[in-house]
């Protein structure tokens, strides 16, 4: 047995029912600890029936189920600050407060190391197209009937998932859980004791939206041209990315462009990767050995890639885990790596995208001078007077002949999958989404509560505490003055920037070519 629930004696303080898991560091453990007491990690010396439990190793600890750990250390004073929550009545929160507290929304129960399986739902559940669409999931339907059996099966038990979660009711996800060990019997691994091990939530993540593009079909617009996606799926966030191979060596053959499509941006994490953007932007241009036809070897080829369709659902990598050969694991890269809750990747797009998204953009600056005005208002007491507000209309996020595209290059986040641990296949696994109004929630299995921008923005990485591991962005709204009339650009009016050879090469490329940008 690795994981124990033991108590935590610190003065008259005790706290019960502290996870502490030897497969990983004791540094974990330490971390939990300070999250409960304040105790700097520095400052902490835990006892153990007379030992001293080191900070490198587990040796010499006798661990069982109620074992009594006693901390012997004090707050750093100057670090020390007052509660980040205190007691608040409901009858003393602004009306605002008061709507989100009567409102909180239900989780998921934990069924033993499925935080990760919980986590992924929670996120795919802030897509609204994505949700609607599961809640009308028919496994008789003719569209769905060539989907496996188990497959539908799996669908039906998210769609109750969401269905007892919408009416306030936390799901015990029993059949959800067994069917999607059933439909991917890799999730589906024991320990040494016989209970199910913690898995990726990264690998679920890719898993479940491929199994949902099988399953969904797309949404028809009520345009004029017919919806020409094959799946919701590929509808909503699926995207399109141009990439133009150069052999570096000398009689190789002549660059030729090939065309992917992906579920998600890769943020490769390195030394000079310190913000989400700059990782998103180095991985436009890679280095890569591949057989070059023309020198019969494996050659060097310089890769260059631009995004030539953007979904208006972008999910993001960041890729925290590296395979560490000595210890057979999944390490962590524990770095602080920043990211905003608004994302522009127009500089990741081709000049063909660039121009077609130019005469949406030029109106968010606008968007954003009105808003800043309304702030500083609101701020000094005062209003704006009703016949100064311009009457506003909101524009469709995505391109009148592609719907379920981005148009703009702007998003904002709407999830955030966390993992708090040091190998992938250890540690736990949490939700943060985007509540009404702006407000956020932690989702952690069952237990939802409330809180702020800037503990999302906090979870850049950096220690043991929880980290982004997933992101999703969602569609950044749009408003303009009624008047305003956007000129459209056509595709067909937007000239080419490549005249190079190119090859459509979709179906055989691997995961990972697929995926990665």
């Amino acid at each position: 047995m690795s994981c124990y629930k033991v108590k935590v004696k610190w003065g008259k303080e005790t706290y019960p029912d502290v996870e502490l898991d030897t497969s990983e560091s004791p540094e974990v453990f330490q971390a939990q600890v300070y999250a409960l007491t304040g105790v700097q990690i520095s400052r902490q010396k835990l006892l153990l029936k007379g030992t001293t439990l080191k900070s490198d190793t587990w040796e010499g600890a006798k661990l069982k189920d109620g074992a009594l750990v006693v901390l012997m250390g004090s707050r750093d004073e100057d670090a020390l600050q007052e509660p980040q929550q205190k007691p608040v009545f409901l009858e003393d929160l602004s009306e605002d407060q008061t709507n989100v507290a009567l409102d909180m929304p239900v989780g998921i129960k934990n069924l033993g190391n499925t935080c990760y399986l919980n986590a992924v739902v929670q996120c795919l559940k802030t897509v609204p197209e994505l949700h609607k669409t599961i809640c009308k999931f028919d496994p008789q339907n003719d569209a769905t009937s060539r989907v496996p059996s188990t497959n539908a099966m799996l669908m039906v038990s998210i769609r109750r998932c969401f269905e007892e979660m919408d009416k306030g009711e936390t799901p015990m996800p029993v059949i959800m859980v067994q069917l999607f060990r059933t439909c991917f019997p890799r999730f589906a691994e024991k320990g040494a004791q016989g209970s199910y091990m913690q898995q990726d939530a990264s690998e679920c993540w890719t898993e479940l939206l491929r199994m949902m593009q099988e399953c969904l079909g797309p949404i028809q617009p009520e345009l004029s041209k017919p919806c020409f996606r094959s799946s919701l799926v590929e509808q909503y966030m699926n995207g399109e990315m141009e990439s133009v191979w150069t052999c570096t060596e000398e009689g190789g053959e002549a660059p030729t462009t090939t065309v992917s499509t992906f579920n998600q941006l890769s943020c490769h994490i390195s030394t000079d990767v310190n913000h989400l953007h700059t990782g998103l932007l180095s991985r436009l241009t890679e280095t890569i050995s591949k057989h070059s036809p023309a020198l019969g070897k494996d050659a060097s080829f310089t890769k260059k890639s631009l995004i030539t369709r953007l979904p208006a659902y972008l999910a993001v990598d960041m890729v925290r885990f590296y395979y560490k050969e000595k210890e057979a694991v999944n390490a962590k890269i524990l770095k602080d790596v920043k990211f905003s809750l608004v994302l522009d990747v127009f500089e990741l797009c081709s000049p063909k995208l660039q121009r077609r998204m130019a005469p949406y953009r030029v109106h968010y600056k606008d968007m954003e001078e009105r808003e800043k005005l309304e702030a500083r208002m609101r701020k000094s007491g005062k209003s704006v007077p009703e016949s100064e507000q311009p009457k506003l209309k909101t524009i469709p996020y995505y391109f009148e002949d592609d719907v379920g595209s981005c148009n703009s290059g702007f998003y904002q986040l709407q999830a955030v999958l966390t993992h708090q641990g040091r190998t992938s296949s250890s540690g736990h696994y949490v939700a943060w989404v985007r509540f009404k109004d702006g407000h956020w929630l932690k989702c952690d299995d069952d237990d939802v509560t409330a809180v702020t921008e800037e503990e999302i923005l906090r979870l850049s990485g950096g220690g043991d505490w929880h980290c982004a591991y997933m992101l999703l962005y969602g569609p950044r709204p749009l408003t303009v003055p009624e008047d305003v009339v956007i000129e459209k650009v056509s595709e067909e009016e937007v000239p080419g920037h490549s005249d190079e050879k190119k090859d459509i090469e979709t179906d055989h490329l691997s995961k990972d070519e697929k995926m990665e940008t």
